[in-house]
């Protein structure tokens, strides 16, 4: 009885936790699907007499959703890809190699993960203006890699000290060079916490604002997602059905990918922290 009542409460407990984190998700589908006089009422209602199911047809045809999607997923997916690149070979050396300065370096690498991103937003400015680079989406994926690299490197160290040494060697006594070693000893080996580091790197590139406010300009072929559910708000009146069902849009690949990566994700967490 003493088992079952911990079981019990167990449950309930995983189902209250659920039930928080689910919430706001559901909020945000019945918000958008709600007619603009019942998001108003009091009480409030939790799910509309007549949902509008049409508002994300509407959305889609009214505004340039699918162009902004894709700059957002251009800009994510350029950004992991200088992100890991960097954080591979950065991470793999501060694990294996043992040279004078080395640990100080790691530290100065994680201290950058500490700055906000609002102080390097100046000194990035001038130099994406230098070089003319503000209002490409170029410009939006090396300001993302100052942020996700810092990260990505401290958790592929974590996650390549993990990895016996032995692997490399034995795959160098076979005739493989140190890179080669890397690339099909370890990398493979590593791919739970490649997927979750590059996880990671894209939800952060994905949710950004700040950077894609800065250095984007006013046209919106060059916007993404979350810059242009910004101009929905109107100066008087605001459709909040409608900037729920962009969000919707914006939420819904990134709830996908970790649905489908998110066993890679748990692994590479899990396995990152142990020594």
């Amino acid at each position: 009885m003493k088992l079952r009542s911990s079981r019990i409460a167990l449950y309930l407990g995983v189902a209250a936790t659920c039930a928080v984190l689910l919430f706001p998700i559901y909020w945000l589908l019945v918000t958008a699907i709600s007619p603009p006089a019942d998001l108003r009422s009091l009480p409030p209602r939790f799910w509309p007499d007549v949902p509008q199911w049409q508002v994300f047809s509407r959305i889609a045809e009214e505004r340039p959703m699918l162009l902004w999607l894709t700059n957002s997923t251009l800009a994510a997916l350029g950004s992991v890809a200088l992100s890991m690149t960097v954080s591979v070979f950065a991470g793999y050396a501060l694990s294996r190699f043992r040279v004078r300065g080395g640990q100080s370096l790691g530290l100065f690498i994680l201290t950058a993960k500490m700055l906000p991103a609002t102080l390097l937003v100046i000194p990035l400015f001038g130099i994406f203006r230098s070089v003319g680079l503000i209002g490409s989406l170029w410009s939006v994926v090396l300001a993302h890699a100052t942020l996700i690299v810092p990260f990505t490197t401290w958790m592929l160290k974590g996650y390549f000290d993990t990895i016996p040494r032995e692997l490399e060697q034995a795959a160098m006594v076979d005739g493989c060079s140190p890179l080669g070693a890397l690339f099909r000893v370890i990398l493979p080996v590593a791919t739970p916490g490649l997927a979750a580091t590059a996880l990671y790197g894209f939800v952060l590139s994905w949710s950004d604002y700040a950077y894609a406010r800065t250095f984007l300009t006013n046209a919106q072929q060059s916007w993404t997602a979350n810059l242009g559910i910004t101009t929905m708000k109107g100066e008087y009146v605001t459709d909040w059905n409608e900037i729920s069902a962009a969000a919707v849009f914006v939420a819904l690949p990134i709830l996908v990918i970790y649905l489908f990566l998110e066993r890679y994700l748990v692994g590479g967490l899990t396995a990152g922290a142990e020594k």
